[in-house]
């Protein structure tokens, strides 16, 4: 354990300049311009192995490297992962997705868990919600593990795995760093970012790490002016106090303390304190409707803002026991996230539609605007114990195994709110709320693991894997309607139960556990260091869970089966590696919204991807270029029922009795991943009057994409169309300082990356706006063109 500082300092210096990618036992590299590449060690299979050894699919983009491409958030990061795709509302609330194991689900506050594990150094930082959006700064590596995980990473790996691998306490020295960026970006506002870090020895064995950010992304989207009057009551709503240009913003802060104690030079010890606020104000979506006449516009009638704040803790300690490797590692994460939402859409379509704007009066029996707006809170509480052994690195039959413990919680509250509604309406408890949702969610994990590699020649090594796991997942509290609003739903549909704080009484009640075993099988062949090829076969899982309609049965896990084949060459100064893969997704949970807008899970399909993942790199004197590229045909292999059945015919009932629908056809592509998505990088760096200067441009393309699985909403949305960005940068780096003038999205692209709309299904004929009652539609887009210029200076 000792030893992994050491390879640490060494690591970081061969990553300067560099991303490396690697593959299921192989490595897609785009290699740093520097020498000694062979020498950069990862941690994917929770152990310290040089990259190109790994059997693992791995993409690893270094400290360096992450700012010489303007990484500060994780959709930054993701333009230069092929195999990885991103759907976002806003900051903090984004989904990620391996090999295009997506099925546009709705993943809200009870959906299911996302497909992608995410790992702060050694802890699952994994929420429904989706990932921690870190800022990212003094970072020694961000890992992207293609394919399942299941075996040594669990729930919620079953597509892939990301883990942010942050640079340790050094004992060698004091040191440090400040950097400053100033940028403006396009049709918007200016933007700055300020952060530094301090490494502090504290005596031979121990030192500290303190680092700090923040950061001010410039808002781009503007609120313009806008009415509507509500058909039944009359009643007119403009948005006059909200107008504002560039209304998006965001400020991000945060701070990270480490501290590392060697006890002897076989143990260590390392706890981290970890934190971070981030505030957005407005939306991120243009709008698309008869409101609006130019892009990155929309019209809101109520405050839209978020405050998303988390505080983690871990401790790792390391040791020996004999020759054999012991860590044990855990973690606590406490996050809480506010938002307030616009919700005034439903309320004048529902209005349109079905004349509500009649039962909305206050106190006095006075008609009041049905206009509506939603206030969530949502508490998350995440705990884990891991303890594991790896036997000696070097030995011919190799093993790592251990036991996983987790538990997170998730206390779910949003308030629908109608201003001045009758107490009559009231839900009971609170002041103004039409709609109630407040409950509590736990998810348990429990498992066993192990791999175990086995060298049957010097050429040849076989390793096989599997993982035993329990979930027990429960869901608990109310949601819906007074008794006098609604008969059926809501209060009235109330038990005996456990009550949960801030509830009028209970309505759900739920638990659903489950117990099984996935493996993984793994053959390398090298016929050189330079040249190797593998097989791999693995299964990852994702657990079931509880439908927040209590009347529907819980959802079942779902399973994806990889087979992989891969191979790895370097000719000198040329790289070619690659990585040709089928994946087999079975009872895939489906999520749609279903009546009074609730999310319903459902096990409905069964889809297949097959894709083929290439990496060319060359570098000599100075220049490199590297190119990444991924290709997914991903489509579902049986009709899209609703509700599977035995016969898989959606012209029968469900499993279980009730209505059943076709929602896509066999064939259907599966959404928000393209099948074509790839990058170029290429950069020059040469000497100018005693330092070191570099020019560098990329450029990312993503491909064509569906919006949505089903056919229906797909057509309602549309496809998202593809789109090319290129960033250049050029600076100067000293000994111990550098400037960098740099430009992202050059070309101001407008790519939407998600898309949703604001409608009753009944409703969602034409994106017509507030003119119909047709629907309005929002697109998430991209940032558009920054241009910016940072300095760094060491000490």
């Amino acid at each position: 354990m000792r030893n992994m500082s050491k390879v640490l300092v060494r690591r970081s210096a061969m990553l300067l300049g560099g991303t490396i990618l690697a593959t299921s036992g192989t490595a897609l590299a785009q290699q740093a311009n520097t020498e000694g590449d062979n020498d950069i060690v990862v941690t994917a299979s929770k152990r310290e192995e040089n990259l190109q050894d790994v059997p693992l699919a791995i993409t690893a983009i270094g400290n360096e490297r992450l700012s010489e491409l303007q990484v500060k958030e994780f959709q930054d990061v993701v333009k230069f992962l092929p195999s990885v795709t991103i759907q976002t509302a806003a900051p903090g609330f984004s989904q990620v997705y391996f090999r295009g194991v997506a099925s546009g689900e709705n993943a809200n506050h009870s959906a299911s868990l996302p497909t992608v594990g995410t790992y702060l150094d050694e802890m699952p930082i994994t929420t429904i919600q989706g990932a921690l959006d870190i800022h990212a700064y003094d970072l020694a590596r961000v890992e992207a593990l293609a394919g399942p995980q299941g075996t040594l990473y669990g729930a919620s790996s079953m597509a892939g795995t990301i883990k942010l691998v942050t640079n340790r306490p050094d004992p060698s020295g004091t040191y440090g760093s400040v950097g400053l960026e100033l940028n403006s970006v396009a049709h918007g506002d200016v933007g700055g970012v300020a952060e530094g870090f301090v490494n502090a020895p504290l005596g031979e064995r121990a030192a500290l790490r303190l680092v700090g950010w923040y950061r001010h992304d410039a808002g781009y989207i503007d609120n313009i002016a806008g009415s509507r009057t509500y058909p039944t009551s009359g009643i007119t709503q403009d948005n006059a106090a909200l107008v504002e240009k560039n209304y998006n913003d965001v400020d991000t802060y945060g701070a990270r303390l480490a501290l590392g104690i060697d006890l002897d030079d076989d143990w260590t010890i390392r706890p981290t304190l970890m934190g971070q606020v981030q505030k957005t104000n407005g939306s991120f979506a243009q709008e698309r409707s008869t409101a609006v006449s130019d892009d990155l516009q929309t019209v809101q009638y109520n405050p839209e803002n978020s405050k998303d704040r988390w505080i983690q803790a871990a401790l790792t300690i390391e040791g020996k026991l004999g020759n054999w490797d012991l860590t044990v590692t855990g973690g606590h994460l406490r996050r809480k996230t506010e938002v307030e939402s616009d919700y005034s859409d439903y309320a004048y379509f529902y209005d349109a539609l079905y004349g509500y704007g009649a039962y909305f009066y206050d106190n006095n029996g006075d008609l009041i605007s049905p206009n509506q707006y939603i206030q969530g809170i949502d508490r998350y509480k995440k705990s884990f114990v891991e303890a594991r052994v790896a036997s000696p690195a070097d030995a011919r039959i190799r093993f790592i195994g251990g036991l996983f413990w987790q538990r997170q919680s998730h206390n779910i509250e949003q308030n629908y709110i109608i201003d001045n509604l009758t107490d009559l309406f009231t839900v009971t408890g609170t002041d103004s709320n039409i709609w109630l949702t407040k409950q509590l969610r736990i998810d348990r994990d429990y498992a066993a693991f192990g791999e175990i590699s086995f060298d049957i020649t010097d050429k040849l090594t076989l390793t096989g894997g599997g993982r035993v796991y329990k979930f027990d997942n429960s869901l608990v509290g109310f949601f819906g309607y007074n008794a006098n609003f609604s008969s059926r739903t809501g209060e009235a549909a109330c038990f005996a139960g456990p009550i949960i704080s801030g509830t009028p009484c209970t309505n759900l009640d739920k638990r659903t556990k489950d117990s099984d075993f996935i493996h993984k099988l793994n053959l390398t062949y090298k016929f050189s260091d330079d040249a190797l090829v593998y097989a791999t076969w693995s299964r990852g899982f994702r657990p079931g869970g509880i439908n927040r309609r209590g009347t529907l049965p819980p959802y079942g896990p779902d399973t994806l089966d990889n087979y992989e084949f891969g191979w790895k060459t370097n000719w000198g100064p040329v790289r070619f590696n690659g990585a040709i893969y089928q994946e087999d997704w079975t009872d895939i949970q489906l999520s749609f919204l279903g009546l009074n807008g609730l999310t319903e899970i459902r096990n409905a399909g069964v889809a297949r991807i097959r894709g083929i993942e290439i990496d060319l790199g060359y570098r000599r004197n100075g220049f490199s270029i590297n190119a990444g590229m991924s290709y997914n045909d991903a489509e579902i292999r049986r009709d899209f029922c609703r509700i599977a059945n035995d016969s898989f015919d959606c012209t029968l009932p469900g499993s279980d009795g009730a209505d059943n629908a076709l929602l896509a056809p066999k064939g259907t592509s599966l959404p928000v991943t393209p099948k074509f998505k790839g990058n170029v990088v290429a950069r020059y760096e040469f000497p100018v009057g005693g330092m070191d200067a570099h020019v560098q441009f990329a450029v990312n393309h993503i491909g064509k994409r569906r919006s949505d699985l089903r056919t229906f909403e797909n057509s309602l949305k549309g496809f998202f169309d593809a789109y090319t960005t290129a960033d250049l940068s050029v600076g100067v780096k000293g000994d111990d300082w550098k400037a960098e003038l740099f430009a992202t999205n050059l070309f101001d692209e407008n790519g939407v990356i998600n898309s949703g709309v604001q409608c009753l299904e009944t409703t969602c004929g034409d994106p017509d706006g507030i003119s119909s009652t047709g629907g309005v539609f929002y697109d998430t887009v991209i940032r558009p063109r920054l241009i910016g210029i940072k300095v760094s200076k060491d000490f």
